[in-house]
């Protein structure tokens, strides 16, 4: 039997080039597909890196501005404000070791959700009643003499510069005098110098000596003398007398071992401690639990528990610093929509720009994907090697952009910019890989059905939104933002780009039809590409379009919201003014001819008019009732057209004519409801002093600019008929102007003239400016936050535009670039070329535009009722935007402005191609 065969093993296969050699390993992917494309790959990564970096810094920049509104808004309280002020009477005995242990206790219930200002805490004692001083030698401004309380500031010493003298210690001397420290300021005001012993005279406790032993200076802006009022100089007070009479009043220090002394002195005393909160320290996300926090402290179950621990049972806290907080609240909800809806059209048009880079790319690669999936990838396969090569280009920009916007912008607050980096670094991912899974997959179904029912969805939502706002406004009264509310305009430009998409190729198509019965095939031929996507496409890409429309629509709808705000905060100014300027005389004067003249010709004055009020007038009817009224005597041209800019006692000139003589009753307009107190006929309208003048009511009207804040019974009459029976009628004691008045100069000129007596830069009384009180209303950082983000938004959805819409000229490049080579062949000159790219691609451009302005116009229309400015405008204005239409056209033809400059630039780029360049052997596109 033989022995059985072994089989030969087939030979090992040898490396090309020679035997020995290792066998050939697979290139890397990610590298090799890295070097093969590095522009693309570093254009991806600044891409992400932009587009991270914004949506980072986006949260932090909202989170700063909220702070700093709520900080600049306390900060106008001052320190009484936003302290917590805890009193208590001053028990028997008490020292200042007492003292100091109920001020620990205070201090240590705070520090969860708020802290106390580094200035630290204040805290003492006071006398409750101030004494009369009966020393001859002191100063007695109308016969009466000073007054002067007794307080005990622990923190004082270290807050005074000593002048004269020492600082009051020990306990009352031989004769009883208590040893004081005054003001150098109080003490020369009063007149009692170094070593004066101030009688207070004699109560049930004996008489009251104070001596004086010591003289001060201190810095009067330092918080440790809020609430304590005239210790660092004398106060000039009056009495209840008729004539009131003038007296000086002050306060002296003591020192700790004179505390018993105070009660004496002023009948009663109370201790006190007050609490400075770190405004600095607070931030806006925890207003409600702050807030929540301190109204506990002053009174709840921390106020409670605080007067058991201090064992006084009298403790009593107070601030007004919970309601600051709520009312911080309020503003901040009620401008929270308006922030937000911009950032959000901003985010709606970056995520469609990449989403348009990875249609891009996909449409770049796409023989390279099915060459892949033909030669048996899977799709699994694929899709983590193109996750790996965006792994490679996407993260590490977005970690740096991620986390330059946290060093650049430092806040308390980090989790809601990690998550909005986060959701934008996954969107900059897996925007290529899944649509080039998609384009790999099954494509036998037609996606109709999917695209009207994401179309019905988008409808429905909107609708839902759109009527949520119009039912409870864009800020719900105690209610944080609505993201459904919120993203309201969005959905409208959603909606306006898919409305669009459907009527455009209509529209195009149309164009290129009429084109087309013209000579010359440029014009049809590019108007037809552009019907049907430029490239060879059945429809136009959404996305390019949905980007125009959120773009203008953002900017369209953040401007009318930004005109709408400047001009009901002029309109707000103009009427606590009484116009764009007022000038009053002081009480009992007239304001001189020759300040009226030169007023009138001051820079920017439109329209000037003098008028005169007279208050205390009686209207006397025939059935002699007399009510009292405000007489307001006026030139009826000038000062109609003030009420009309105004909008405030609008009325026609022509009631006010004298239509008699000088006997016949003067015509006089009325408000309404001295119109109803009086029945009509002729009146008497009786003035202090002078003899009654007769009137008729001819017509009635809603107020008068002249008295601004609500006239009340106010008689209007022309001054003409009304001089000629009472001359002093005719000298007016207010001037009113409209224009743009210079504020600085208008003062000076009232100074010059003797209207006004005080400094130009301090006449604040007798002149008023709408410019001033608009920079006033202006000043808020609520505000100026807000109007800030508005204006950064609107520019970046801009450039989000501008590079769709590049993105979207580069998609169509290469078959636009074949197909002007092939007809370069046919006989197309270079400047036709230029005008078949502008055909091609203008058209879409300004159609989108055009629907985005139509879409912000809708917006506006359908969201503006309901959205409230008051909280932009810094004063109660009535709800709803008011529609613009300049605005929304200005955003829109930036932004065509911006297309029309892309398009002209690619046109010029592509018409210098050479035919060799495109023309190659091969060539499928």
């Amino acid at each position: 039997m033989s022995a059985p065969v072994t089989p030969a093993r087939p030979p090992a296969p040898q490396a090309p080039g020679g035997a020995g050699r290792p066998p050939l390993r697979p290139a890397p992917w990610v590298l090799t597909r890295l070097r093969a494309t590095p522009l693309a790959a570093v254009l991806s990564a600044v891409l992400a890196f932009t587009v991270v970096l914004l949506a980072t810094a986006l949260p932090r920049a909202l989170d700063r501005g909220a702070d700093g509104a709520l900080h600049s808004y306390l900060a106008r309280s001052g320190p009484a404000g936003t302290s917590l002020l805890a009193t208590a009477a001053s028990a028997s005995g008490g020292s200042a070791q007492d003292l100091d242990v109920v001020l620990g206790r205070l201090t240590a219930r705070t520090g969860h959700d708020f802290r106390l200002d580094p200035s630290g805490p204040v805290h003492g004692a006071r006398a409750l009643k101030p004494r009369r001083l009966t020393n001859p030698e002191l100063a007695r401004p109308d016969g009466l003499p000073p007054t002067l309380t007794l307080a005990y500031v622990a923190e004082a010493p270290s807050h005074v510069r000593l002048v004269e003298g020492r600082w009051p210690s020990g306990r009352p001397g031989p004769d009883g005098a208590v040893p004081v420290a005054l003001a150098t300021a109080a003490a020369k005001a009063i007149g009692a110098g170094l070593g004066a012993v101030l009688d207070g005279g004699t109560n049930m406790d004996g008489r009251q000596l104070v001596q004086v032993v010591g003289l001060y200076a201190a810095d009067p802006a330092d918080e440790v003398w809020t609430g304590l009022p005239c210790l660092l100089r004398a106060c000039l007070n009056t009495d209840d007398d008729i004539p009131p009479r003038t007296f000086w009043q002050t306060a002296a220090l003591v020192g700790p071992e004179s505390l018993p002394a105070l009660r004496p002195w002023g009948v009663q005393s109370e201790d006190f401690w007050r609490l400075p909160v770190d405004t600095g320290a607070l931030r806006a996300d925890r207003l409600a639990g702050t807030a929540r926090e301190i109204r506990a402290f002053v009174a709840g179950p921390t106020a409670t528990e605080l007067t058991r621990v201090t064992a006084r049972s009298d403790l009593r806290i107070t601030s007004v610093l919970p309601d600051l907080l709520e009312r911080a609240q309020a503003r901040q909800s009620a401008t929270a929509p308006l922030t937000a809806s911009g950032p959000a059209g901003a985010a709606g048009v970056a995520a469609v720009v990449l989403c348009l880079a990875a249609v891009l790319t996909t449409d770049r690669r796409a023989q390279e994907l099915r060459l892949l999936r033909a030669r048996g990838g899977s799709r699994a396969g694929i899709l983590r090697r193109l996750l790996g090569e965006g792994a490679v280009t996407v993260l590490p920009a977005a970690a740096a952009a991620t986390g330059l916007a946290l060093l650049l912008l430092p806040t308390p607050r980090w989790t809601a910019a990690l998550a909005a980096a986060l959701a934008t670094t996954v969107l900059a991912l897996l925007a290529f890989p899944a649509r080039a899974v998609g384009l790999l997959g099954d494509r036998s179904r037609p996606a109709g059905w999917r695209r009207v029912a994401a179309e019905a969805l988008v409808l429905a939502v909107t609708a839902a939104a759109v009527s949520e706002v119009r039912r409870r406004g864009v800020a719900p009264a105690g209610e944080g933002p609505d993201p459904l509310l919120v993203a309201a305009p969005l959905l409208l430009a959603l909606t306006g780009a898919l409305l669009l998409a459907r009527l455009q190729p209509l529209l195009i198509g149309a164009l290129a039809r009429a084109a087309g019965r013209r000579p010359g095939a440029v014009g049809f031929l590019g108007l037809a590409r552009a019907a049907r996507g430029g490239d060879g496409r059945r429809r136009p890409s959404l996305l390019p379009q949905l980007a125009l429309v959120l773009a203008v629509t953002t900017a369209g709808f953040g401007a009318t919201v930004l005109a709408s705000v400047d001009t009901a905060r002029l309109q707000a100014a103009r009427v606590a003014v009484g116009g764009d300027a007022e000038v009053t005389a002081a009480p009992g004067t007239d304001l001189p001819e020759a300040f009226l003249t030169a007023a009138a010709a001051l820079p920017g004055v439109r329209t000037a008019t003098a008028v005169r009020t007279d208050d205390g007038v009686t209207m006397v009817g025939a059935d002699g009732v007399p009510v009292r009224a405000t007489l307001v005597v006026v030139d009826p041209v000038s000062y109609a057209e003030l009420a009309r800019t105004v909008g405030v006692g609008r009325f026609d000139p022509a009631l006010l004519a004298a239509a008699g003589g000088p006997s016949d009753p003067v015509p006089a307009l009325v408000t309404r409801d001295l119109a109803n107190r009086q029945a009509a006929g002729a009146h008497s309208l009786r003035l202090p002093g002078r003899a009654d003048l007769p009137v008729v009511f001819a017509g009635v009207v809603d107020g008068t600019p002249a008295l601004p804040g609500g006239s009340g019974a106010t008689v209007l009459l022309p001054v003409g008929p009304a001089a000629t029976r009472l001359a002093q009628l005719a000298h007016p004691n207010g001037w009113f102007g409209l224009g743009a008045i210079d504020d600085a100069g208008l003062r000076r000129l009232a100074h010059e003239a003797g209207v006004s007596a005080e400094d130009p830069e301090r006449s604040v009384n007798q002149v008023h400016t709408s410019a001033a009180k608009v920079a006033e209303l202006s000043a808020d950082s609520l505000q100026r936050t807000a109007d800030r983000l508005f204006r950064a938004t609107v520019a970046g959805a801009a450039g989000f535009a501008l590079l769709s819409v590049l993105l979207g000229l580069v998609r169509a490049a290469p078959e636009r670039a074949a197909l002007l080579a092939r007809l370069r062949t046919m006989g197309l000159r270079p400047r036709q070329a230029v005008a078949l790219l502008l055909a091609e691609a203008l058209p879409q451009a300004l159609v989108a535009t055009v629907g985005g302005a139509v879409t912000a116009v809708a917006a506006v229309a359908l969201l503006g009722p309901a959205v409230d400015l008051s909280s932009m405008v810094g004063t109660p204005v009535p709800t709803g935007l008011r529609p613009a239409v300049l605005p929304v056209l200005v955003q829109a033809l930036a932004v065509a402005a911006l297309t029309t400059v892309g398009v002209l630039a690619e046109a010029a780029v592509r018409g210098r191609r050479q035919i060799t360049t495109e023309l190659r052997a091969g060539d499928s596109r």
